[in-house]
């Protein structure tokens, strides 16, 4: 029987098994998880035939290195990075067949934060609450890769995606993060709102997988204390103490007594995944949509 499994050589900075996470648990206390940057997950994935659900390796600022013990088709997306397979250089952004025994290399990231490898399969540790993601704030999931460890691969699921190329941004000059006022603006004042939108903020060096922190002018409350605890989106713009914001990413926990002044919709997440220290941030105001119209008659 084929040994489909991989074997760390470099657990680099900090590298967790990642997939979509476990939505719909926030009521027993669970948060969400799954890859910080989901696009360069379900990409790395489509290139090897995995479907976006399959668990891939989500690394941190330094990359890592696995030895594959059955030969297996891996991609990597996300942050650029170098690519090497038993020291020769191999392509990013590209499915690479690596042979059994030879050790696939993911270097430091050259911009961005966060590189996603996908083994054909995919990772197959097992399943908890109907996911393989790490969570660091609960701790669910597998540990954060060590090296020596090693981890299954499921069998394959198809032949690699065809692609010409593959698109990737490059770096932000600016972090631009639009979001839907409240539930809790009015905790603040009309002059720390106007900061919010106008104020000049970086992303701090404190910032992880549970919250993208901020360095900037604080913003100013209108009262004093704090809420109960109380329910905490994926998303939420929390405001501590100090006044800086902290976007709530997907190890949150899923409640607070912090004011969230805001909420950034899911859709806009995936660049703060790839936001390096020192990035400049901008918060937009969005509109609500407006309810349908009712039909008269």
């Amino acid at each position: 029987m084929t040994d489909r499994a991989l074997s760390v050589v470099r657990a680099g900075a900090l590298t967790t098994v990642q997939d979509l996470g476990r939505p719909g648990h926030a009521h027993l206390g669970v948060p969400r998880a799954g890859a910080l940057d989901e696009p360069a997950h379900r990409l790395a994935n489509r290139l090897v035939g995995n479907p976006g659900p399959a668990a891939t390796l989500e690394t941190t600022v330094t990359g890592c290195a696995v030895r594959l013990r059955a030969a297996t088709t891996v991609a990597v997306a996300g942050a650029p990075c170098p690519v090497t397979v038993d020291g020769r250089p191999a392509p990013w952004g590209a499915p690479v067949r690596v042979p059994a025994g030879a050790v696939l290399d993911a270097g430091p990231a050259s911009h961005g934060l966060r590189s996603y490898l996908a083994f054909a399969g995919g990772i197959g540790t097992e399943p908890v609450l109907g996911s393989r993601a790490t969570d660091l704030l609960s701790g669910l999931g597998p540990d954060p890769l060590a090296d020596g460890a090693v981890l299954p691969l499921d069998p394959p699921h198809g032949p690699p995606a065809a692609a010409d190329a593959v698109p990737h941004p490059g770096p932000a000059a600016e972090l631009v993060l639009p979001f839907l006022p409240g539930p809790r603006d009015d905790w603040f004042t009309e002059a720390g709102l106007r900061t919010l939108t106008t104020g000049r903020f970086l992303v701090s060096a404190a910032s992880n997988r549970i919250g993208l922190r901020t360095e900037g002018t604080p913003l100013e409350r209108a009262r004093d204390g704090e809420l109960p605890s109380e329910g905490m989106p994926l998303g939420a713009l929390q405001v501590p103490p100090d006044g800086l914001p902290v976007l709530f990413l997907h190890d949150h926990p899923t409640t607070g007594g912090y004011p969230v002044a805001g909420v950034v919709p899911e859709r806009f997440l995936a660049p703060a995944a790839q936001a390096a220290p020192g990035t400049p941030v901008r918060f937009v105001r969005i509109a609500r949509r407006p309810a349908p119209a009712t039909p008269a008659g």
